[in-house]
């Protein structure tokens, strides 16, 4: 993933709170992936409008963390949501 690109959830695709399991999943039609901290956290900060140069940008400032960690771990799950259709990415 480019820094410039932005990335977003794509209609029909939202973050809900599960309150039965007590965790965040991410609902798609006929499809959902439980997410942990870290996945919650990153997309808590996908809103289809900031850059992934800024969300990496916030969350290396929100949690203390070197941007390039960031980055890296960032990229990789955005790219595995993306690949499973449950991410849009504009460049």
């Amino acid at each position: 993933m480019e820094s410039a690109d932005i990335p977003a959830l794509p209609r029909g695709v939202r973050l809900h709170r599960d309150r039965v399991r007590d965790t965040w999943v991410l609902l798609a039609p006929e499809r959902a992936i439980t997410l942990d901290i870290v996945g919650h956290a990153i997309l808590s900060e996908v809103d289809g409008a900031r850059s992934f140069a800024e969300i990496t940008g916030a969350l290396a400032e929100r949690f203390n963390a070197p941007i390039e960690q960031i980055q890296k771990d960032s990229a990789g799950f955005l790219e595995a949501l993306r690949n499973r259709r449950f991410l849009d990415v504009v460049s």
